[in-house]
């Protein structure tokens, strides 16, 4: 009896494959992290729901809801391509988990790319539950959605950059920190709550931050019906740009 001719071929998968492998990997550890649940669907959901309801900021004369929910979306994309990003990478490189993922067959700009995508997963995750929630308190929308799409991309460039940069350069525990305390100024002074008139000629300056950026833009799309908010488009793609950038060049691997 033969027992045949066996041709192994051993070797890595395509790399396609490994990076959507590394993607729904990404993404489940990403949703079962309880903290990152509390800061990508939980606080946005809340705040959404709270001053829509309750008449605690003065939001001009439309309804609080057509204010709030351009806000919150941005909100959520800071929340996931930033805070959540920064946090989960920082302690992957603290615990020497890049470092070995850098030594296996999936290349580092594939985990980069892997990363990429799991955060666009959970945004439209984040973004139907919050239009859900919004259209339930009666939202409506106006507007162009590629325009709105246009400047979620930006913006979710713009986060990661500066999420990825702050997790390949500092200590984890800085990270853990510095990226909560950054989430927490942007939520009060980043337009999201509380219209940026209300600080004065420090408005003028906060426009000029990238969740200010994306929620004037946002707003003006979907709020007052703007084609395409060029001024905001650009100041969400020159910080995707110097994010981008700075965190291929200083990222640390160990």
């Amino acid at each position: 009896m033969s027992t045949g001719t066996h041709s192994p071929r051993p070797g890595a998968a395509p790399v396609g494959r490994m990076i959507a492998a590394q993607t729904a990997l990404e993404t489940r550890m990403l949703l079962r992290n309880g903290e990152q649940l509390l800061l990508t669907v939980i606080i946005p959901s809340l705040l959404l729901v709270l001053f829509s309801t309750v008449d605690v900021v003065d939001t001009g004369a439309d309804e609080a809801v057509d204010f709030l929910a351009p806000g919150v979306l941005a909100l959520a994309v800071l929340s996931t391509a930033f805070t959540g990003q920064a946090i989960a990478t920082g302690f992957e490189r603290r615990y020497g988990v890049l470092k070995r993922l850098g030594a296996s067959p999936l290349p580092r700009w594939a985990l980069m790319t892997a990363k990429t995508l799991s955060v666009l997963v959970t945004e439209v995750l984040q973004i139907a539950l919050l239009t859900a929630i919004a259209l339930a308190l009666d939202w409506s929308p106006r507007g162009n959605p590629l325009s709105v799409l246009l400047l979620l991309a930006l913006g979710t460039a713009a986060f990661s950059g500066l999420g990825l940069l702050m997790a390949g350069t500092l200590k984890a525990e800085a990270t853990l920190a510095a990226a909560n305390l950054v989430f927490l100024l942007l939520l009060v002074g980043g337009g999201v709550i509380v219209p940026l008139e209300r600080f004065g000629a420090a408005g003028d300056l906060l426009a000029l931050l990238p969740i200010s950026a994306l929620s004037d833009g946002l707003r003006e799309v979907l709020q007052n019906g703007a084609t395409m908010p060029w001024g905001d488009a650009l100041v969400l793609a020159v910080w995707a740009l110097l994010g981008l950038g700075a965190a291929a060049r200083f990222f640390r691997w160990e």
